[in-house]
């Protein structure tokens, strides 16, 4: 079989310039922040629906399931074609298969306009199913692509960078999608669905303007079968390492979503932090912002064929940007709003420190992608045993820190499940896709244990321990790549 990373067109060649493939990375990148971004709107939508529709806290929650949902069912139905012998990526090549899932995600944004004239939830509904179906073509198409645009020893490395920008999105999304829907320059917009409408509409001719601009530009038209013939069939079976990997994005996304659903009630317990609601939000951030820098990490340190000296300038500028984001998310409020209370630059220290330790576990992570999974993965669950019997600062700042662990799980996990399997990694991708539901049903389990007042909420952390138990495992050991036939 032909090296996975080699473009179909030039299957002879196994040189892979990297320096070749800066452009196309770049429009690709954009492509991970825009999701990053759409998905994250999803917390404003909610309280903005629950109020408007006077809805209860499961129907104002139905908005992450109607989003979710399109994951799965997408995902599931791509799987079954492809094992009746269409597999429509392979066909038409991971660029095209870009191209239709913006085109997709932009007709699901459009949809926002007749849901917010008829002023319907249950269109609201509709319209994020749709989106999310184009954002799931996306991640099919898109985290393949990027694996085999270049090296394959770089897959990680690649793959770490654009989910970076993802993390930005999800970083500014809350704040300028706040902004615009929830701006109160009136009552009467205040009380109308107006100002929910027209972020969607500039997110729609975003996303038609960036497929416009994919199809144009000159991008490899890769796609995972290197010239094998189509086969009918479920032939991602015969990948064990592929098999472990699907339970392994389950448990990643599940325990990932989990946790960050819990830190804003658990810093609220008087033995943690006290903090109110309000004040509990600024620190959450610095939970989803650290999955950022440490991608960022990831993407140097992850690269076997990187000379992390000559990269002392990146670490450094990281090392910078991880203290400007603590500072930013500390003081948005007088710097947005301002508002007159003197600025917190403590605590954006402590992160920086934290996100040093960070830099040292990459350091002995020694550029290896599985073994670093493991590592990390190792680190999380200590982590969450001291959030789970520890008390006041330490163990708040442990299960922030949480974050920046986690920062590379997915597309560490997704690039290993998918090495080496030529002809079906577009069967093989879909199954990972299918398995980000993990993030609709680990959290309820946790939620099972809180109990009344939140009295059990520490022990709960254990369902997400579970979790990085059985990422540990993959990393160390079942990521080695196996054919079961």
């Amino acid at each position: 079989m032909a090296a996975i990373g080699a473009p179909v067109e030039n299957r002879t060649s196994t040189n892979h310039d990297n320096k070749n493939y800066t452009f196309p990375l770049i429009v690709i990148t954009t492509l991970f922040f825009m999701w990053g971004f759409i998905t994250c709107l999803n917390d404003i939508l909610i309280p903005k629906f629950k109020g408007h529709f006077d809805l209860l806290g499961w129907q104002a929650m139905l908005v992450q399931s109607a989003f979710f949902s399109a994951f799965f069912l997408v995902s599931l139905l791509y799987f079954i074609v492809s094992a009746l012998g269409f597999d429509l990526i392979s066909k038409i090549g991971y660029k095209n298969a870009i191209i239709v899932g913006l085109g997709v995600s932009g007709i699901g944004c459009l949809l926002f306009i007749p849901a917010a004239d008829n002023e319907s939830f249950n269109s609201f509904l509709g319209a994020l199913f749709v989106l999310a179906s184009g954002i799931t073509i996306l991640q099919m198409g898109a985290n393949p692509y990027v694996a085999l645009l270049g090296a394959p020893q770089g897959s990680s490395a690649r793959l770490n960078m654009t989910q970076a920008f993802n993390s930005l999105g999800t970083t500014v999304a809350p704040v300028i999608g706040g902004m615009l829907i929830f701006k109160a320059s009136s009552s009467a917009v205040e009380k109308s669905l107006e100002s929910v409408k027209h972020p969607y509409i500039g997110l729609a001719v975003a996303l038609f303007v960036l497929a416009a601009i994919i199809a144009v530009v000159p991008l490899p038209k890769l796609s995972g079968n290197d010239g094998e013939a189509e086969q009918k069939g479920i032939g991602a079976y015969k990948y064990l390492h592929l098999l472990l990997g699907v339970g392994c994005i389950f448990f990643y996304v599940g325990g990932e979503v989990s946790i960050g659903s819990a830190i804003i009630n658990y810093l609220e317990l008087e033995k943690i932090a006290g903090l109110t609601p309000e004040k509990a939000d600024k620190y959450l951030s610095f939970y989803w912002g650290g999955a950022m820098i440490g991608r960022f990490f990831g993407a140097i340190f992850l690269n076997e064929t990187t000379d992390i000296k000559k990269h002392g300038v990146m670490l450094a500028g990281i090392m910078l940007l991880s203290y400007i984001l603590g500072t930013f998310l500390m003081n948005k409020d007088i710097l947005l709003h301002g508002e007159n209370m003197p600025m917190d630059f403590t605590t954006p220290i402590y992160f920086t420190g934290i996100t040093l330790l960070n830099l040292a576990a990459f350091y002995y992570g020694k550029n290896k992608p599985g073994f670093t999974l493991g590592l990390f993965a190792g680190i999380v669950c200590f982590l969450l045993a001291v959030t789970m019997f520890a008390s006041g600062s330490i163990a708040m700042w442990a299960v922030l820190s949480i974050g920046l662990f986690n920062s590379i799980m997915f597309p560490t996990i997704f690039t290993l499940a998918i090495k080496d399997l030529g002809v079906d990694t577009g069967q093989g991708a879909s199954l990972l896709v299918m398995a980000i539901v993990g993030g609709a049903i680990i959290p309820p389990l946790q939620g099972l244990l809180y109990g009344e007042a939140n009295s059990g909420l520490q022990t709960s952390f254990i369902v997400p321990l579970i979790c990085y138990v059985y990422i540990m495992y993959y990393g160390f050991v079942g990521s080695k790549p196996k054919r079961l036939s």
